[in-house]
């Protein structure tokens, strides 16, 4: 590992500098290369006098800065907290070293998120002294400083702060105390060994990137469908407190679990050339950005599909319907849903994947509730119940292929998106919305589905409206994807109308 330590106070004979070294000696202990850099003895400009930090020219010692930097792995900052932030000349260093082109790019209007870190394979601690308790800067005063300097510095960079160490209060210190951080700041150099990070960092990173490729923001829909199912079969609301219903949620659980990671297996290619990527389109990027890799999320896919059997044969064990029925309710859902993707059905490269998304999370689900609870698939009650929602999952499954569509190309992925372009996308969602508004209307003043769509479905009609006119402002004439957070939102919280109401008529 090759470790760059920069001591940014102005003096080099004070405590930080004392610091400094202490990691430094730890460091080498623990086997890493260390380059020292202290900005007390570099010779440079620290004010910024051109209209871009990148069009002033860099003196020799900040050239020889930014190599050190591209070098280094991780980045240790030792400073004095003055002023509840960093001392001018570290700020100066700041101002002249990260430049554009160095340290981050800048995109275009209309090109995407607006900027990348390029120092995103680097990590980061920080070392600072201060004049006040600890606790009193990071509860009190919210610690702005150094969350000027791990967020809007070196996270603008791409660069990930592994480490923050508050030392202090300096002033009012003893021989003793001193002593005692200087041990500590070679414990913290000698730590590097291991790399980096903790072992609670690393579990905790871990999991978060786990959490993130399991895109949890997509399961309420699933289970929206499926406890619909459950109530209507049951005819009562002690379902959701049954065994089967638990047994059943876990198997469709773990089933959306395999699919999503399959996605994300599958999808790579996609999603590497992925630049408008949201919290609801494109993939989750943890093999984009190495959170996790290939093997992991294979065992991650075999972990969540060896749940989901298990979780199926024992809802199959304890249901009070045909176990038959029920089996090949569960087989068909499962080859649906892997189908998204996974050869040999691979919807979404056949322009079926929307189609596909829409049947899963609306008519498979409920009617895997629905039969797990004990009711025949054959009863019309399930599938009429399933058309209002599938076509109103139809308009957000659509729309998320917009974003995605320059890069769903470039990997053969034919969405409608892809086909019919972006204008075919929003007419294709304007009218689904359209229609399930109207089916639910319809369904509601002719009873049918046992009169679970009931007039409050009337108020999906102003947002279908709304939706449309957003469809018309947002996508209208556009032909090359964009970010469409906001328009996502508003189609996802359309489907609201298509369970909350069923659902209170069932409860």
């Amino acid at each position: 590992m090759n470790v760059l330590l920069v001591l940014g106070h102005p003096r080099t004979d004070s405590l930080c500098g004392s610091l400094a070294a202490a990691y430094r000696d730890g460091a080498l202990e623990a086997g890493v290369d260390v380059r020292e850099l202290a900005v007390a003895e570099l010779a440079f400009d620290p004010d910024v006098h051109e209209v871009s930090p990148s069009d002033q020219r860099l003196e020799p010692d900040l050239r020889e800065a930014q190599e050190s930097i591209r070098w280094a792995d991780h980045l240790v900052f030792v400073y004095p907290n003055w002023w509840g932030t960093m001392p001018a000349r570290l700020k100066g260093f700041f101002d002249r070293v990260f430049t554009p082109g160095f340290a981050f790019v800048e995109y275009d209007e209309g090109e995407g998120a607006g900027h990348e870190g390029l120092l995103d394979d680097t990590t980061a601690e920080l070392l600072v002294t201060m004049d006040m308790p600890p606790w009193v800067y990071r509860w009190i005063y919210r610690q702005p400083g150094t969350n000027a300097v791990k967020r809007a510095t070196l996270g603008y960079a791409g660069i990930r702060t592994t480490r923050i160490t508050n030392l202090g209060p300096v002033e009012a210190s003893t021989l003793d105390e001193r002593e005692a951080w200087l041990e500590k700041a070679t414990r913290l150099g000698r730590t590097l060994a291991d790399g980096p990070d903790s072992r609670s960092t690393r579990v905790r990173r871990r999991t978060t990137a786990w959490l993130k490729a399991l895109r949890l923001q997509f399961y309420p829909m699933a289970w929206a469908a499926y406890t619909i199912g459950a109530l209507a079969a049951a005819g009562s609301s002690d379902a959701v407190s049954s065994l089967p219903y638990w047994l059943g949620f876990t198997f469709l659980f773990f089933l959306e679990a395999a699919t999503v990671l399959s996605n994300e297996f599958i999808d790579y290619p996609s999603d590497r050339e992925n630049t408008f990527a949201g919290p609801f389109t494109g993939g989750s990027g943890v093999l984009v950005d190495g959170e996790l890799d290939f093997a992991a999320l294979r065992r991650g896919i075999g972990v969540a599909l060896l749940f989901a059997v298990g979780a199926g044969g024992a809802a199959l064990a304890v249901s009070s319907g045909s176990t038959l029925l029920t089996a090949a309710v569960m087989i068909a859902l499962g080859a649906l849903a892997l189908g998204y993707t996974l050869p040999p059905l691979e919807f979404s490269y056949r322009t079926l994947g929307e189609l596909d998304v829409a049947i899963t999370h609306s008519t498979g689900v409920l009617l895997c509730g629905y039969v797990v609870q004990g009711g025949a698939a054959a009863d019309p009650l399930p599938w009429l119940l399933s058309i209002p929602f599938l076509l109103a999952v139809l308009p957000s499954i659509t729309l998320a292929g917009v974003p995605d569509r320059a890069a769903d190309r470039s990997a053969d992925k034919e969405t409608i998106a892809v086909r019919f372009g972006i204008d075919g996308a929003a007419t294709v969602a304007a009218a689904t919305a359209l229609l399930a508004s109207l089916t639910g209307v319809v369904w509601a003043a002719v009873g049918i589905g046992g009169g679970l769509y009931g007039p409050l479905v009337a108020l999906s009609v102003p947002h279908a409206l709304a939706l449309v006119w957003l469809l018309r402002t947002r996508l209208g004439n556009r032909t090359t994807p964009a970010r469409i957070d906001g328009l996502m939102v508003a189609s996802l919280s359309f489907l609201v109308w298509f369970a909350i109401v069923p659902l209170l008529n069932l409860i």
